[in-house]
């Protein structure tokens, strides 16, 4: 288990890379134009290579920092309090991820966001909450 000092030394580096000015972009992407009702439309936006990138570089960065909180190298209530966009992010597969493993072939995809979202105390209250202020944004 991670000390409290390795955790915050390894939250401010995943801020870091989320600083990255590509990955800006595709985290801005994700959040304010990728909202889809259903497995069609995941495919749909991901038509042109940029939008597949960013909904690549997105969801291997959550699905890596997802994975040093199960594998206890970052202290699962640190992560919590630092790391909400998580959340906003699996908000918009969760209610289909059994269906985009199905289709893509790869089970594991997201297992460890899935498994960390699963254990965040009000976690799926506050998906539901995030889903529909997010498609409501998107429309904007």
């Amino acid at each position: 288990m991670a000390t409290p000092h390795e955790s915050a030394q390894s939250l401010m580096k995943l801020y870091d890379l989320r600083r990255e000015d590509k990955m800006r972009e595709a985290r801005h992407w994700y959040i304010r134009s990728f909202n889809p009702a259903s497995l069609d439309e995941v495919s749909s936006l991901m038509q042109t290579e940029e939008s597949a990138t960013y909904v690549r570089m997105v969801l291997s960065y959550w699905e890596m920092a997802a994975s040093f909180v199960v594998h206890g190298a970052i202290d699962r209530a640190m992560f919590y309090d630092a790391s909400g966009e998580m959340l906003a992010v699996f908000c918009k597969l969760e209610h289909m991820i059994d269906d985009l493993r199905e289709s893509s072939g790869f089970r594991p995809r997201l297992t460890n966001v899935e498994a960390v979202a699963a254990d965040w105390p009000g976690s799926k209250e506050r998906m539901v909450a995030m889903r529909e202020y997010l498609a409501d944004m998107a429309q904007r």
